[in-house]
């Protein structure tokens, strides 16, 4: 039962860690570096997680490309 709790709480840190890859990685082929998009988004007031970020990112790059256009004008 110990295992379990303990992996329950290891699956959502490697998830968290596998979006800010996806979105680091979404973010350089655009010019811009993780963490000043997430303080672009920040300042703009996008209240969007990141496992939605990173699914726009795969799923949706022109809507992609307009979130990191909002966050760039906030910076």
């Amino acid at each position: 039962m110990r295992l379990a709790t303990i992996h329950r709480k290891l699956k959502k840190r490697d998830f968290r860690s596998l979006w800010i890859i996806r979105l680091s990685a979404a973010c350089q082929s655009r010019g811009l570096s993780y963490s000043r998009f997430i303080e672009g988004l920040t300042k703009a007031g996008v209240g969007l997680n990141r496992k939605m970020l990173s699914e726009i990112a795969i799923h949706d790059p022109v809507g992609f490309d307009r979130i990191i256009e909002h966050a760039k004008g906030r910076l």
